[in-house]
């Protein structure tokens, strides 16, 4: 068979697609178009696309529309049918492959907007001699890339915070609770300024940390008030030009109804066009959150160091091979990966920043950037949220022969008897005991002249861990 046979009978690559620049190729099996197609040539530069959950939101939001822009009589119930059937197979994720643009593009994130108008079209109009749906006219009824965009993000957000990130958080904390409640009792040896100071118990420890993810909880949820508050309906610059007046409100009714999370209309629908104070808000509190849940995995790294030749209060489960040249070490590879993971949301939260100082007058322009960090952010939170609660907190061992060790030589404790021999006295116990390396009781038994009775009644650990003045 001659070359020239076999490519005149082979399939073609592209297809022609036109739009109001004119004519360009789009591949053959593509479901996206002219507009989406020169984003893709446009914008050859991280190969990352936007997020799954947006493109889930912007799905939503486009069968939302078309429902409410059908129920105003302004668009026919045959077209809302077939465009809502389309944008559900968008929300769903079957048509992922087909929104290619990369998190770089524009800043308002038209192109992407456009992708799934034109990828919605191209799906409703399938089987169609004569087009019935048009990208623009019908799938955009209504709408503006303006307001679309940011609450497609806010969309997404929300239901990433209600279906991942607070239900894992919720978990931890559950799973430290847990953990206190069992370990009440054993009493370690404080520390402050990573230095030997009076007694806690692992109980108050870990209700310390269970406190600081509730805390962060209710943090992220007063956000989410803001966050719910849409400003689908301003269209281009927050007029509303080409909605009708009530779309906003029906707006944030349908996608109520479509995802169960309460939306409203923004009370002011410029402000969150112009401005993307809501997203900035909500990265900070993740940010606080990764603060925190960095300062638990170094706790955790901390009390496991050694296990000879460091602290050794907890032994954390073995999940791996801890080297490639030194037998039998194993690492804290959970706290580690949970550290890396709040570096990297503290660092989003620095561009999502910088995004949100980008809003003039009308339009922020750096949209996507801030859909794509505040995505990973609250995708990284939540996966190693449950990694720290089911693989560190809820499966560590304690050493007691260690923390008894400590406990029964640690000087500090003399703080308890400032009450009953002076400070002065307190502070020569300690200093003898430490030059000595000698128990503490000990000491004390030789100095105040107080009897060992009386000396294990005042320097009991777990009595001391109660707060209150020793008698």
């Amino acid at each position: 068979m001659s070359t020239k046979k076999t490519l005149k009978n082979s399939r073609p690559s592209f297809r022609n697609e036109a739009d109001s620049m004119g004519t360009l190729k789009v591949p053959i099996d593509a479901l996206w178009g002219a507009q989406t197609q020169r984003a893709v040539n446009n914008f050859p530069i991280s190969g990352q696309p936007m997020p799954r959950s947006f493109i889930r939101a912007l799905g939503l939001i486009k069968a939302a529309a078309a429902t409410v822009n059908s129920d105003f009589g302004l668009l026919s119930k045959a077209r809302a049918r077939v465009i809502v059937s389309a944008a559900k197979q968008v929300a769903s994720g079957k048509v992922d492959a087909h929104f290619p643009i990369d998190v770089y593009q524009t800043g308002s994130g038209t192109s992407s907007n456009m992708n799934a108008n034109e990828v919605i079209t191209r799906l409703a109009n399938v089987g169609k001699k004569n087009a019935l749906i048009h990208p623009n006219d019908h799938v955009n009824m209504g709408q503006s890339s303006n307001d679309v965009i940011p609450t497609a993000m806010q969309v997404s957000a929300n239901l990433q915070l209600e279906e991942d990130l607070l239900p894992a958080l919720q978990h931890l904390k559950s799973v430290m609770d847990a953990r206190s409640k069992e370990l009440k009792n054993v009493v370690k040896t404080g520390r402050t300024h990573l230095m030997d100071a009076m007694p806690v118990t692992f109980g108050q420890e870990l209700a310390t940390w269970s406190q600081q993810v509730n805390s962060n909880i209710e943090r992220i949820r007063s956000a989410q008030k803001r966050l719910r508050k849409l400003p689908q309906g301003g269209t281009a610059v927050g007029t509303g030009i080409n909605a009708e007046p009530k779309f906003a409100a029906a707006m944030a009714a349908a996608l109520t109804e479509a995802t169960g999370v309460k939306f409203e209309r923004a009370k002011n629908l410029f402000e969150g066009i112009s401005s993307l104070d809501v997203a900035v808000e909500l990265s900070g509190q993740l940010k606080t959150t990764a603060v925190s849940l960095m300062k638990i995995a170094n706790d955790l790294r901390w009390m496991n160091s050694g296990p000879l030749a460091g602290i050794g209060e907890i032994e954390l489960k073995a999940l791996q091979p801890g080297s490639s040249i030194m037998p039998g070490k194993v690492n804290p590879v959970i706290p580690e990966a949970t550290a890396m993971v709040c570096a990297r949301v503290i660092g989003n939260d620095s561009s999502i920043t910088i995004a949100g100082q980008s809003g003039n007058f009308q339009l922020n322009v750096m949209l996507p950037l801030t859909i794509s960090s505040l995505t990973e952010s609250i995708t990284l939170l939540a996966n190693v949220s449950r990694l720290l609660a089911d693989n560190a907190i809820a499966s560590f061992k304690v050493r007691t022969d260690n923390i008894d060790a400590a406990l029964s030589r640690n000087p500090i404790l003399v703080t308890a008897l400032n009450g009953v021999i002076g400070y002065e006295k307190g502070a020569a116990t300690a200093k003898q005991a430490y030059k000595e390396g000698r128990p503490i009781l000990e000491v004390a038994r030789e100095i105040t002249g107080l009897s060992e009775a009386e000396l294990k009644r005042l320097l009991n650990p777990l009595s001391l861990t109660k707060g209150g003045i020793p008698k």
